[in-house]
């Protein structure tokens, strides 16, 4: 109920004034109109250079951060690509690495395989020695 008449009571005003503007105006309503379309044209245009003043700026300041943000960008494709290639440089030193260790296991493999047949034929030949003297 109160904001019903909060409302009437702004509705009443806004036509009060309004009569009250019409009737007491100093000028007739082609010249109201026509400086009030000057206003209003003016404030548009204000509104435009305000725009592209503002655009400018964003403008400039784009262009003055641009280099650094290039430069900081190469920085770090700079760096990814070491870190790329010492990456690589870590994959194939353990290749190596296990390479190595796999060909170090098939060399001791390969000796203790030799050293146990050598065992076996003077452990035979000892045997044959033994038979002959018997």
């Amino acid at each position: 109920m109160k904001l019903i008449k909060i409302a009437l009571g702004t509705v009443a005003g806004a036509a009060a004034g309004f009569a009250a503007g019409i009737l007491l105006a100093p000028r007739s309503g082609a010249e109201s109109r026509a400086m009030a379309s000057d206003a209003v044209n003016d404030a548009w245009d204000s509104a435009i250079d305000t725009y592209e003043r503002g655009q400018q700026v964003v403008n400039d300041k784009i262009s003055s951060i641009r280099p650094d943000a290039d430069a900081a960008t190469e920085e770090l494709r700079n760096k990814v690509d070491l870190a790329r290639e010492r990456m690589d440089q870590l994959r194939d030193s353990l290749s190596n690495a296990v390479e190595e260790a796999a060909e170090a296991e098939a060399a001791e493999a390969a000796e203790a395989a030799e050293a146990e047949a050598t065992e076996v034929v003077i452990e035979e030949a000892a045997e044959e020695a033994a038979e002959a003297e018997e």
